[in-house]
């Protein structure tokens, strides 16, 4: 039996939090205070520029989050996919369920029975890619990486953050459907299903083959979320 995402649940997507922006942080406070209501929230990667398992700088720097996120996930299923900035997670959130680039995608059903599949979006992306991502997670690189960043006053971790600061994070690319075609033959999508993905922050649709895909907006670009209604026809309404 696949995991149910129920009426109402949120979907948000590349929040890239960083120094100049917090607007996730007052989201996730409107959906502590109730102010925004749902019983389940889904993360779907890229939520902050860098929080990464094992760096001790990335983790201390979003402690008010991680904090918020641990106290939300008391009262609102949370479900974490891990991105490519936010990543080796585990052991860091208490009640929150991590999905890490190995176990995505993931598929799940609406309440009535639709089919969804759910990823970050940077699973499938070339060979060296692949390597590179199972490289960097290794307990042994992240373990040598926090060392060097400690013993250089974090000059790692800042050279990261400061390169996201100067990147256009919101521009739009020529001919997104044809990029993404081949690459849904990856997963297991059925027929009048959905695919969706955060990661290349497009907010696009489109169907393929019958199966519905979704590109997320980036929540750091018009600061928008999902809500899910499997009883309409547009399934994931956009909201902000």
């Amino acid at each position: 039996m696949f995991p149910k995402i129920k009426n109402g649940a949120i979907l948000i997507a590349d929040a890239h939090e960083n120094d100049r922006r917090d607007f996730f942080y007052h989201f996730l406070q409107k959906i502590d205070s109730k102010e925004i209501e749902t019983t389940q929230l889904f993360f779907m990667g890229d939520m902050f520029d860098l929080l990464i398992g094992g760096i001790e700088y990335s983790i201390e720097k979003h402690k008010k989050y991680i904090d918020l996120i641990d106290k939300i996930s008391l009262h609102v299923e949370v479900f974490y996919f891990e991105g490519n900035h936010d990543f080796a997670l585990k052991d860091i959130f208490q009640n929150v369920q991590v999905i890490s680039i190995q176990n995505q995608p993931m598929k799940f059903i609406l309440e009535d029975e639709t089919p969804v599949i759910l990823s970050h979006g940077d699973k499938y992306s070339g060979f060296a890619y692949g390597l590179y991502s199972s490289v960097i997670r290794s307990t042994f690189v992240l373990t040598l990486l926090n060392f060097i960043d400690k013993r250089n006053n974090n000059f790692i971790s800042k050279k990261i953050e400061n390169d996201q600061f100067r990147k256009n994070i919101c521009y739009k690319m020529d001919d997104f459907k044809s990029l993404i075609k081949p690459k849904l033959a990856n997963y297991s999508s059925e027929r009048q299903g959905y695919i969706v993905e955060g990661h290349y922050h497009q907010n696009q649709r489109f169907t393929i083959d019958e199966v519905n895909y979704i590109n997320l907006s980036s929540f750091a670009c018009n600061k928008s979320y999902f809500i899910v209604d499997c009883y309409k026809k547009d399934k994931f309404t956009q909201t902000s």
